[in-house]
C-alpha cells in the first residue's frame, strides 16, 4: 500500500514555493502505545508493524510492546523500512539504571527515551518535586554523555502548582536542558488546565519530540480522546509553532480508541498528511 504523499512524489508533483510546509511525512511517527494489544508476541509485533508501515508511517516509538530481543526487532524494522524515532522505558528504570537505557537505545539505533509517567514519585511537596527533577538531570547526563536523550513525557498529574508553579515547569526549572528534554503530549496539557501551544513556545528549542493526541467532549460531556482532526485542537498552530521550535518527531497517539486502533492510526495520519505538510 503506498500512501498519498508516495503517490505525489511518483507523479512528480513539485511543491508550490509559496506553501507554508512546517513539516514533513516523514517526521510523522506512530506511538504503540496506541496498538498495545497487538504487540505482545514477537509474531504479533511483526504482522503490527507491516500494518503501520502500510498506513504511511515510516517511524514508531516503542511503548507498551511486550518482551523481544532487540535484535530481533531492529531486523523487523529494516525490513518494514521503519525507523525508531523514540522509547518509553520504565521510569524507575531510567533513574536507576541509565547505563542499560543507553545500551538499549544502541540497539535500536534510537537517540530518544522518554519518561514515561511518574509511578509512585512523591510530588506532595515543592521539595519532592525538586527530588524528582535532580534524579531525571542525573540521568539524563548519563544518556547525554553517551550521546542520547532523555525526555519527559507529561499527564494531567504535572499540572497541580506549589508557590505558583506547574509541577512541569518547575521540572524543566530544575533541570539542564541538555540533560533534560521535552515530550509535550498534547492532549494532557490541554486536560491538565495548560495549552499546548504555550508549551511549544516554552520549550522552543528543547522540544524534540511532541505528542499528538487530539481532544474532544463526548456526548456525556466528558473529556475523551480523539483522531487527530476530530477534536478540538488547533494542530496547524502547535505543529507550527513546535516545528519552528526544532521539534524533530510529530508522534501520533490515541490511548484509547472507539474502535480499532489501527484505523485510528489512519484517521490520523490522513489527516496529518492532507492538513499538516
Amino acid at each position: 500500500m503506498v500512501s498519498r504523499f508516495e503517490s505525489r512524489k511518483e507523479t512528480g508533483r513539485i511543491a508550490n514555493p509559496h506553501e507554508h510546509q512546517v513539516m514533513k511525512i516523514e517526521q510523522v511517527a506512530a506511538q504503540l502505545y496506541t496498538i498495545r494489544d497487538f504487540i505482545q508476541t514477537p509474531e504479533d509485533i511483526a504482522s503490527s508493524l507491516k500494518k503501520i508501515r502500510e498506513i504511511g508511517y515510516s517511524a514508531i516509538q516503542i511503548s507498551g510492546m511486550g518482551p523481544i530481543d532487540e535484535g530481533e526487532l531492529s531486523r523487523i524494522l529494516q525490513g518494514e523500512g521503519l525507523t525508531c524515532c523514540a522509547t518509553h522505558e520504565p521510569g524507575a528504570r531510567i533513574i536507576s539504571e541509565p547505563e542499560a537505557i543507553v545500551e538499549r537505545l544502541n540497539k535500536l539505533d534510537c537517540k530518544y527515551t522518554a519518561y514515561p509517567y511518574p509511578a509512585g514519585v512523591d510530588f506532595s511537596t515543592l521539595d519532592a518535586v525538586k527530588s524528582f527533577a535532580a534524579d531525571l538531570n542525573s540521568a539524563g547526563k548519563v544518556l547525554y554523555d553517551s550521546g542520547k536523550t532523555l525526555a519527559y513525557h507529561n499527564h494531567q498529574i504535572e499540572f497541580r502548582r506549589f508557590a505558583g508553579q506547574t509541577i512541569l515547569d518547575i521540572i524543566y526549572a530544575e533541570t539542564d536542558p541538555r540533560y533534560l528534554q521535552g515530550e509535550i503530549d498534547a492532549y494532557w496539557v490541554q486536560y491538565g488546565g495548560g495549552n499546548p501551544l504555550d508549551w511549544c513556545k516554552k520549550l522552543k528549542g528543547r522540544l524534540p519530540l511532541l505528542h499528538m493526541k487530539d481532544y474532544m467532549i463526548t456526548n456525556d460531556n466528558q473529556p475523551t480522546f480523539a483522531e487527530i482532526g476530530n477534536g478540538n485542537l488547533d494542530w496547524k498552530s502547535i505543529v507550527a509553532e513546535a516545528e519552528s521550535g526544532g521539534c524533530e518527531w510529530f508522534i501520533v497517539e490515541q490511548d484509547t480508541c472507539a474502535g480499532d486502533p489501527f484505523d485510528s492510526l489512519r484517521i490520523s495520519f490522513e489527516y496529518v498528511e492532507e492538513n499538516l505538510v
